[in-house]
């Protein structure tokens, strides 16, 4: 199946013209609101896509992009159904949920290698160190560390420039966790943009330009763009964003999960829970649109706990930087 999620007008148009269907249909239409993360729209696209033409026009899912942080802001409103997201739900979203008396179940639906790329003609940073990321991205090389060479005395001295998401992404938060260790903590004078595209674009189009997201939008360019190879420290070298590397659990700390949260009364309406069962059954759709799939088990314990109406998070309002998809599944089983 070749997927278009990459420009998002098209899969939308596409939804649309499927959405009105047949004169006299559409007031019978049910429909499902999800909105979120650019990084898992990839993915409930595709499951949106599947789902609406196996329902034959009889429900409509809807499918935008905030970032994390906007699609929760929406979800505790209670505007959406669903919620994609690239990190855990935080304490403050957990807070304006419960004042609001929103509800929800949080669902891991896939595993993705957070890639840092470069401009192919970009021939010095095929690698780059923790702590290098570091100095680039902290709050304290804002207007100070605006060359390559600042970053690394055998790099040369070209101007740094930084692309990365908007500060309502969950890759944002999560990236600036990982490798400045705090979210939200980096430096400002960069281009951010919560559409991952836009990202994708300024790295190809300069050849000193870094920037990073989602596996899956670094897949789709990968013959435009240079995935670099991070070095953590930690005695194994630099190593490549890869599904065989988050498998394995090498690709770190860059390697994380990713979800969808369900309003507890948007799960009650038989479309809701239709539309979820069939995410935990097709988990070879994540695949194909670049990201790694959680192991069989994985879905089935998630679609128990949805069908038991288990409520909350694992993770307590934290994100866990660098965790495996075993740590995973054995958070996820003591909810």
């Amino acid at each position: 199946m070749k997927l278009s999620w990459q420009q998002i007008t098209l899969p939308a148009l596409a939804l649309g013209l499927l959405a009105i269907g047949a004169p006299g249909r559409a007031h019978a239409q049910a429909a499902i609101k999800i909105d979120g993360s650019s990084t898992v729209f990839p993915i409930s696209e595709a499951f949106a896509e599947e789902f609406q033409i196996q329902k034959r026009g009889k429900v409509r899912v809807t499918v935008g992009v905030s970032g994390t942080g906007g699609g929760f802001k929406k979800f505790c409103r209670g505007e959406t159904d669903m919620a994609n997201a690239s990190r855990p739900i935080s304490i403050e979203e957990m807070e304006a949920c419960r004042k609001a008396g929103i509800k929800y179940m949080e669902i891991p639906v896939a595993f993705d290698a957070l890639t840092v790329v470069v401009n192919p003609a970009n021939t010095w940073a095929k690698s780059l160190t923790v702590a290098e990321l570091r100095t680039m991205w902290e709050p304290a090389a804002q207007g100070r560390i605006t060359t390559w060479n600042q970053v690394n005395p055998k790099f040369p001295k070209d101007k740094l420039m930084l692309f990365g998401p908007g500060a309502d992404s969950g890759t944002f938060d999560y990236f600036t966790e990982a490798i400045n260790g705090k979210a939200k903590a980096s430096r400002g004078d960069f281009t951010a943009s919560e559409d991952d595209n836009t990202l994708v674009m300024g790295v190809e189009s300069n050849k000193n330009a870094l920037g990073y997201f989602g596996y899956a939008y670094y897949a789709a360019h990968k013959d435009k763009l240079t995935a670099v190879a991070i070095d953590n420290g930690k005695g194994k070298g630099p190593v490549g964003p890869s599904l065989e590397n988050v498998t394995n659990g090498t690709y770190n700390p860059l390697s994380r999960p990713l979800f969808v949260y369900v309003r507890d009364t948007a799960a009650k309406r038989p479309e809701v829970r239709e539309f979820v069962q069939f995410m935990m059954t097709n988990g070879q759709l994540v695949g194909e649109v670049g990201y790694l799939p959680l192991p069989k088990s994985a879905y089935e314990l998630a679609w128990k706990h949805f069908q038991a109406g288990k409520l909350g998070t694992v993770f307590g309002g934290r994100p866990q930087v660098g965790i495996t998809i075993e740590q995973l599944q054995a958070l996820e089983g003591k909810l």
